[in-house]
């Protein structure tokens, strides 16, 4: 297991931060510190964190119950908390396997610590962007048959990644290795307020010591999805993905929004522009 006491604690990480924020124990005086700033620029991240939690509990659920997936990639999966990808989708069916992608030293320790017992389960130590290492790794190919359809997640953590380490070519360098039918969900943190873009990046890019990316426009997350078919109801504020109650609904955030949804993988001579679809 990772030994946390060799972890410099006293730099917030996004994974640690996003933990407080759901009101989570395993986070440091440096990520609640950190926490408290952004609150300031943006008072409602709260609720932005909660309503992107349940999001990732609902599109989960739609993959396993209406898709049929049994298999999962959990890119910059961030720390344990309840209703997991796996306990999401092993609730539907047991023999659900996940794959968790974390390089966050903290999220390794606890995440391991906790999945001890599951066998269909695994975490890797790695940078998203280094997909080569994650699927030839031995874990990863233990659990996951690339040859059928499987649910990546880019859930809340394309915006830790700076323009220069590519997102795009990351999504795309793992949508090239999906089989038709496979699922993506993809969604990043937009504002439409110029200033809150410019100033909520500085504050995250100082804090996290340059480990974070920016909050980026509308269109910057539909070039995300070029070459999938987006699904119903489309690319939206994730507060409005299929929501389940009008609690949810109402508690959303004011400064900025989680954007984003899910796409299906077509077959590889259609991959062209995204398309919609309301299957």
């Amino acid at each position: 297991m990772t030994d946390i006491r060799r972890v410099d604690l006293s730099i917030p990480s996004a994974a640690r931060m996003y933990d407080w924020l759901l009101d989570g124990h395993h986070n440091y005086e440096a990520d609640q510190r950190a926490c408290e700033l952004l609150l300031e620029s943006a008072p409602s991240t709260k609720a932005l964190a909660r309503n992107n939690r349940w999001f990732l509990e609902r599109v989960v659920r739609v993959m396993a119950a209406e898709h049929g997936i049994r298999q999962y990639i959990d890119f910059g999966s961030g720390l344990p908390t309840q209703n997991n990808v796996h306990q999401i989708a092993q609730a539907v069916a047991p023999d659900s396997s996940v794959v968790y992608i974390d390089n966050d030293p903290v999220v390794l320790a606890y995440g391991r610590s906790i999945l001890a017992g599951n066998d269909r389960t695994t975490v890797i130590s790695a940078d998203m962007s280094n997909t080569s290492y994650i699927f030839d790794h031995p874990d990863f190919t233990s659990l996951i048959d690339l040859r059928r359809p499987v649910g990546v997640l880019f859930n809340s953590v394309l915006h830790c990644i700076p323009d220069g380490g590519q997102p795009e070519e990351i999504v795309r360098r793992v949508v090239e290795r999906l089989e038709p039918s496979s699922l993506v969900v993809i969604c990043q943190l937009v504002s439409d307020d110029p200033q809150l873009r410019h100033d909520v990046t500085e504050l995250m890019r100082v804090e996290t010591h340059d480990s974070w990316g920016r909050v980026r426009e509308r269109g910057e997350v539909e070039a995300f999805f070029d070459g999938l078919e987006i699904q119903h109801p489309g690319l939206v504020d994730v507060t409005d993905w299929r929501p389940t109650s009008e609690l949810q609904q109402r508690q959303r955030s004011v400064e900025w929004t989680e954007y984003g949804g899910l796409a299906k993988v077509p077959p590889k001579h259609q991959r062209g522009n995204s398309t919609s679809s309301t299957s």
